[in-house]
């Protein structure tokens, strides 16, 4: 069986945003699910916009978002020999010609062929001439003139197209650059590429580059072509739909297996799963259940989704994306037990690594001040005795886990005559600052006795300086 060879070919005009992030997840969990190859290359042909920056900036995306490649990156610009010898090759076979023809004259004739009610289009005249190279000519690809091209698309079965209608397309510029189709089609024969998913807004290119291939002497892929992303308005995805960069979603702390999982969902299925890990998706993934309609991007869902990832990973999976958060927030955090601790305390109430840091911060650095709020509601007067209390149960016990710890609680508790609200809520603003954290026990078994004595004592000092301002 033949090998799977899949490839992603980005152009390093911008970042990589949500559609070409997709486009590479489906090509890249193909070729995984069937042992094949999954290819990286760079269309930077276009000199004028194309930047280091950015392609520093999509291998940034792809490694964070886990997309691994087998061959490359290559870079279109470092090819252009091939590109060449590919399009002489195309001239001598007399599948190809020079073409003289001025911009005037191309105006002319796409206005004539308007205002007779055809499709605007060049008309052949240097088709038959055999003209040699020259200053200023470019190169077009003889089309046939009858027949029909048809696309075996994987995934919206046949498209036909009428050779007619095609024309004779350039493939090389008068500059001596080679047009978009001709250096796909040479890249992706040299490469053995044999399966290609991609947008749909590409299948107009479609019909003209198996002409390509067959003019070379070569296979042709399978092509599968994906419907567009579309926004909750049903319009093509855009930024105001919050379509940002791969990299933008890193940075506001979403978890890449879940970006991955949310957008392999923007168009396939598989049955009415909705959460996948990430082995999940390499076994179960395959083109026969990309659907043919398009996904459309619903940024609520993909923070749910986010928040369920965060939940179900491990602490140290998730570990060396919350570090950075933290580093952000002034904390410097190592990857070790603590952290793994803390991070267990805080998975189910945080949708993103941005929320788990700010919620992580109490752990590393003891509260300066506590919620008014909750100074007003919680720190009552009364409660100084029942605090004291705790404090020196606490003292007698050396483990601070769950079993020891609740009844010490009820001790204190029975004492006063008080419910666990009456006095978890002291305790949690004493060690938190906050009046929303996590469990107490949790909270206290993750500080440990020393610190947890510390904040205490350091809370009931606060309690009695604000008794006496009181009286």
């Amino acid at each position: 069986m033949e090998t799977i060879v899949t490839r992603f070919p980005p152009s390093p005009t911008g970042y990589l945003h949500i559609g070409g992030a997709r486009t590479a997840l489906f090509n890249w969990l193909y070729a995984r699910n069937k042992g094949g190859k999954f290819i990286l290359r760079f269309e930077d042909t276009d000199v004028e916009r194309s930047t280091r920056e950015y392609v520093e900036a999509i291998l940034e995306a792809l490694e964070w978002l886990g997309i691994d490649w087998d061959q490359g990156p290559f870079y279109q610009s470092e090819r252009l020999d091939i590109y060449s010898e590919n399009i002489q090759r195309l001239v001598e076979t007399g599948n190809a010609y020079y073409c003289t023809c001025s911009k005037e004259k191309l105006d002319a004739m796409r206005q004539a062929a308007s205002q007779s009610g055809g499709k605007p289009k060049y008309d052949g005249t240097c088709r038959e001439k055999n003209l040699p190279p020259a200053p200023g000519a470019v190169v077009r690809f003889k089309s046939p003139v009858i027949g029909n091209t048809v696309i075996e698309d994987k995934i919206r079965g046949n498209i036909v197209f009428p050779n007619a209608e095609l024309d004779d397309f350039i493939i090389q510029r008068s500059d001596g650059m080679p047009i978009y189709n001709l250096a796909v089609v040479v890249d992706d024969i040299t490469m053995g590429v044999n399966t290609i998913i991609r947008g749909d807004d590409h299948i107009s290119n479609t019909p003209r580059q198996i002409l390509l291939y067959r003019a070379l002497e070569a296979q042709v892929p399978d092509f599968g072509h994906v419907p567009m992303v579309l926004g909750p308005d049903k319009a093509r995805l855009s930024k105001r739909h919050g379509a940002m960069s791969v990299t933008a979603y890193r940075e506001m702390g979403y978890y890449p297996d879940a970006l991955l999982n949310y957008l392999v969902r923007l168009g396939w299925s598989h049955g009415d799963q909705e959460f996948f890990t990430r082995e999940e998706l390499i076994e179960k993934f395959d083109i026969e259940h990309i659907g043919r309609s398009a996904g459309v991007f619903n940024p609520e869902k993909l923070l749910a989704l986010n928040a369920e990832h965060i939940r179900s990973a491990s602490a140290g999976k998730l570990a060396p994306h919350l570090i950075p958060f933290l580093q952000k927030h002034g904390i410097e955090a190592g990857e070790n037990q603590f952290l793994h601790n803390v991070i267990q305390t805080l998975q189910p109430r945080s949708k993103t690594f941005e929320e788990m840091a700010q919620a992580a911060a109490f752990y590393y650095v003891a509260p300066e001040s506590y919620e008014e709020k909750g100074v007003k509601k919680f720190f009552k007067s009364d409660l100084v005795s029942a605090m004291e209390q705790l404090i020196s149960v606490l003292r007698q016990i050396d483990s601070f886990d769950e079993k020891n710890l609740e009844p010490a609680f009820v001790q204190v508790m029975e004492a006063n005559d008080l419910k666990f609200g009456k006095i978890a809520q002291p305790v949690r603003l004493a060690l938190s600052g906050k009046t929303v954290s996590p469990g107490i026990f949790e909270m206290i078994g993750v500080l440990g006795k020393k610190e947890t004595l510390v904040r205490l004592e350091k809370a009931v000092a606060f309690m009695r300086g604000e008794a006496e301002k009181e009286a």
